[in-house]
């Protein structure tokens, strides 16, 4: 019997997928617990339908976050430093603090761990901070460390 997986079964399948079972382990294991159901066409239909709205919405997330990285590169965010002689820094910028000036400054929502820092920046001036918007987008966000 064709079954269509509607969860992810152990040794079996990905959700989605179109498998072929025996009789009986459809009727007494996979329709009642509704891990999946009969292949009929129909259901087939469905399954196609679904997949299409989903790549759809993925396809408009990928482009909404391709703007998105657009918009932020025009971008920039002032923090400042305490600085002693010789203009050596006390302390340093973390994500965290890079996040909460993005909110203030731009109102603008972006998590501290979407934030691509190699580590906390130590030094005055100009630095280019990565943003994770979308598994395939990468922004970037100008970040000016200004003496306190």
């Amino acid at each position: 019997m064709k079954v269509i997986l509607l969860e992810d079964v152990k040794s079996l399948g990905k959700k989605g997928q179109i498998v072929n079972v025996s009789d009986g382990y459809a009727r007494n294991m996979i329709l009642p617990k509704k891990l999946g159901v009969e292949a009929t066409p129909k259901n087939l239909n469905d399954l196609k339908l679904q997949k299409a709205n989903e790549e759809k919405v993925a396809q408009e997330n990928l482009e909404a976050a391709q703007a998105f990285a657009k918009d932020l590169e025009t971008k920039e965010v002032i923090l400042t430093l305490k600085v002693g002689e010789g203009g050596r820094t006390f302390g340093s910028v973390s994500a965290k603090e890079i996040s909460e000036a993005v909110k203030s400054q731009l109102n603008l929502d972006i998590d501290k761990k979407k934030l691509q820092l190699d580590g906390p920046i130590r030094n005055l001036g100009v630095t280019q901070v990565g943003v994770k918007l979308h598994p395939k987008v990468t922004g970037s966000l100008k970040v000016w460390i200004k003496e306190a």
